[in-house]
């Protein structure tokens, strides 16, 4: 259910302070650590991938929000925090941590409604549940949606052969890992429930394929190392 909130219930200049904040968030929650932050030995574990990342689902949960008729306003701010405190919180709670830290900012930041507050928060909270979207609030199902489906299509392809770097593989590898790619992608792609979020994951997935295979007739040798999974 809709809240009801101001004519204006986020301007553009709130939304960019709120970015800023969660990219200045980020930076310090890796600058603080000694290690020079969890994990950050891969680079999307870095803040500005993370930053990245955010955008992204930004984008892609509005586009869903708007086309699925759930409240864009919520779905867009709760985007914006879903992962504010993913490089500080362990994995299995860093839903409720940023639900807090998003609670702090548009308590202390802003004369925001309680009630949109509260669904805010929510959302945040609620977005690394696993089981099935028809279970959840249509603006929780967006965000969730938009968040898998930034692991589909190209920005999937790059992170993963960018790993190859990290495990010491050649280029000849590179099939094997696309190909990881597409059966992560028909996972969260069978996961999603709204029209269209099946509609971006099915176009994303063809990119891969593509990609896959332009592999095969471009990088000799590639065809024999390793086959693609049909999907």
């Amino acid at each position: 259910m809709g809240v009801e909130i101001r004519d204006a219930p986020v301007t553009a200049e709130e939304f960019a302070a709120m970015e800023e904040f969660v990219h200045d968030y980020l930076a310090a929650s890796v600058e603080t650590e000694d290690d020079g932050g969890r994990m950050r030995w891969y680079p999307w574990h870095s803040a500005d991938y993370r930053f990245n990342h955010i955008r992204n689902v930004v984008e892609i949960a509005t586009h869903i929000a708007e086309k699925e008729g759930a409240n864009v306003h919520v779905v867009r701010v709760a985007a914006v925090f879903h992962d504010v405190a993913k490089l500080e919180a362990e994995q299995d709670r860093h839903a409720d941590a940023g639900a807090r830290v998003a609670r702090e900012y548009l308590q202390s930041r802003g004369d925001f409604p309680d009630s949109f507050i509260d669904e805010v928060c929510g959302v945040v909270a609620d977005h690394s549940y696993q089981g099935p979207l028809s279970d959840v609030s249509l603006e929780t199902q967006s965000l969730i949606e938009g968040d898998v489906l930034d692991k589909v299509g190209a920005n999937g392809t790059v992170l993963m052969l960018l790993r190859m770097g990290y495990e010491a593989r050649t280029h000849m590898d590179a099939a094997e890992m696309v190909d990881r790619v597409l059966e992560r992608g028909k996972e969260h792609c069978e996961r999603v429930e709204s029209d269209t979020a099946e509609s971006i994951g099915h176009q994303r997935l063809k990119r891969v394929k593509w990609f896959r295979e332009w592999l095969e007739e471009e990088v000799a040798g590639i065809s024999e190392e390793s086959r693609a999974t049909e999907f």
